[in-house]
């Protein structure tokens, strides 16, 4: 029991310590959450540049994918980007010395990414609210949060694989994450169907989390699709998940290991 309180606290610590980052970079912050907001209504005037019928549907679907890819970008980059921020402050080598379990700290880093993606999303989604008027009569929200909830953890295994890249190279270990990230944005139908895709790729976009993720919100916001008729999909996300985050986890633990042997922790990059 002592255990488990003490291992609850140092999760705590560390979802603090990333909060007070934000309070000390909050000049930046402000310009990113503007920028996503800026962002997601820019792409929503898309659907208006063809009148018809369709109009507000088309805002919707595009709003959707805005909305969903910055909650899900903003979970893969916190948490696999968290050692790249660790060598910016030059404090890696403090964290990782500290009498804390990795995956306690680890665990501290994604409830922190979950709690400030989904801060960020509520932000880009009052702009939208007050921008476009976007039919919502037959949305099924309950069911589109369900899925949002269950594809978060997913997305929490991926960054712990990217969060690999940082940790390995000061340099391009940063690069190496943001070209999975478009590569994920590029195949998972953010702001299109999977269908416009050319053949050889298609087959990527069944292996991303986010192809059915969006696929299922936007069947209970635009058809409005019921939480019984998105529970496999969620389910599935789930078991995905089940399998990303042991195998992330792993994988961090490998490299660390494979990183304090090299001596690649004591470049701050």
């Amino acid at each position: 029991m002592i255990s488990l309180r003490s291992e609850r606290r140092a999760a705590g610590a560390v979802i603090a310590r990333n909060f007070s980052l934000i309070r000390r970079y909050l000049g930046w912050e402000l310009v990113f959450a503007f920028y996503n907001a800026v962002n997601a209504l820019t792409i929503g005037l898309i659907g208006l540049a063809e009148p018809g019928p369709g109009q507000g549907l088309r805002v919707l679907y595009l709003s959707i994918g805005a909305l969903l890819w910055n909650f899900l970008s903003v979970l893969f980059f916190e948490v696999s980007n968290s050692v790249m921020w660790e060598r910016w402050e030059g404090t890696i080598e403090y964290s990782f010395m500290a009498p804390v379990r990795r995956v306690t700290y680890l665990f501290g880093v994604c409830a922190y990414a979950v709690v400030y993606g989904l801060a960020r999303t509520i932000v880009v989604l009052v702009a939208i609210a007050l921008f476009f008027r976007v039919p919502l009569a037959q949305a099924d929200l309950p069911g589109a949060l369900v899925v949002l909830a269950a594809s978060s953890v997913p997305f929490i295994g991926l960054g712990l694989f990217g969060a690999i890249m940082p940790m390995l190279s000061a340099e391009r270990g940063a690069q190496a994450t943001q070209v999975i990230q478009g590569v994920i944005l590029l195949v998972s139908g953010i702001y299109y169907p999977i269908s416009v895709l050319p053949h050889w790729l298609q087959p990527v976009s069944w292996l991303s989390p986010a192809t059915y993720t969006l696929s299922a919100v936007r069947g209970a916001v635009l058809q409005g699709q019921s939480v019984a008729s998105l529970l496999p999909t969620a389910l599935g996300l789930l078991a995905a998940g089940a399998v990303l985050v042991p195998a992330g986890l792993y994988a961090f633990a490998v490299a660390e290991r494979y990183a304090l042997r090299t001596g690649k922790l004591k470049r701050n990059g």
